[in-house]
């Protein structure tokens, strides 16, 4: 038999809780009883598990796959025990998501695994895991399980919506904001409007989803937009780099420090990515969210 390979393919790696609701599973966890979550488990074997927030962009991603070529692969990465395993696969059969693969650490951080998996994106509910993941390289965020669930109203259009500095773009600017305020900042950002900004730790991601859009599926489509609370001058630099990237989004908000929240409930994202915790859990109450723990605003928290 030929060896596998992940290469050239957009990996997800994901974490059980993530992908399905397994709050009140973990609540048993949380409590100190892993034998007694381990058996809870057992005992709902052939019940499958809920959505979780991160299923609809999943599950979207999935349906890339045809019998032309399988162009993502989504592996379960997971503190959880191989028994509780068993129920992660269970679930995915029925809820129709193709799952081969899956590493279950059984209370170990599993992010050290993402680089034999050649991972384009980690989610997980466990900050640690997360933060060890960015400081690796790899495009990763907290999934805040309180999040509502991703509208069904696209759903041959998989849609993710980006913050723009420490997020899409390196935390520079967001340096100069932080310490000499917003003039400061709007004085740098037009005085290097000309200047692309360096790659922040989701770039990876948009240009592994450029390259999904680009190869082609008549069925889905991506649909990206940036949400950042950038404005007017300090937008043009933000565009610039997208341009020399040679990456579109189609959308682009430049909210000038407005509340994400509502926007992104019209644009009915399937995950929104930012690394503030304020705009995180605000976004929370109207889409799925996750929180990126980089840059300079979470060295200060």
């Amino acid at each position: 038999m030929a060896a596998m390979s992940l290469d050239d393919k957009l990996v997800v790696a994901i974490s059980s809780r993530a992908l399905f609701d397994f709050e009140e599973e973990n609540r048993v966890f949380e409590s100190g009883d892993a034998d007694g979550y381990m058996r809870l488990q057992l005992q709902r074997l052939d019940v499958p598990a809920a959505p979780g927030i991160a299923f609809s962009l999943v599950k979207k991603l999935l349906a890339f796959n045809d019998a032309s070529a399988q162009r993502v692969e989504v592996v379960v990465l997971s503190r959880n025990d191989p028994v509780s395993g068993m129920r992660v696969f269970r679930s995915a059969k029925a809820n129709d998501i193709q799952l081969q693969r899956g590493v279950f650490t059984q209370g170990r951080s599993p992010f050290g695994y993402l680089r034999p998996l050649k991972a384009t994106l980690f989610l997980s509910a466990n900050e640690d895991d997360v933060r060890g993941a960015l400081a690796a390289g790899f495009p990763a965020a907290r999934v805040l399980t309180e999040s509502v669930l991703a509208h069904d109203n696209y759903p041959n259009e998989v849609r993710i919506a980006f913050d723009g500095d420490a997020v899409l773009f390196s935390d520079e600017a967001e340096q100069v904001f932080q310490a000499r305020g917003l003039e400061a900042f709007q004085e740098h950002e037009l005085s290097k409007a000309t200047q692309p900004l360096p790659g922040g730790p989701f770039k990876p991601l948009l240009a592994a989803l450029h390259r999904l859009q680009n190869a082609g599926n008549a069925r889905m489509r991506i649909r990206t937009a940036l949400v950042t609370a950038r404005s007017a001058p300090a937008h043009e630099r933000a565009i610039r780099t997208l341009m020399d990237w040679k990456i579109d989004v189609d959308e682009a908000m430049f909210l000038g420090g407005l509340p994400k929240g509502e926007f992104l409930r019209e644009f009915e994202p399937d995950f929104f990515f930012d690394d503030q915790t304020r705009h995180v859990a605000h976004a929370a109450l109207h889409v799925p969210a996750g929180h990126v723990a980089a840059g300079i605003a979470n060295v200060l928290n």
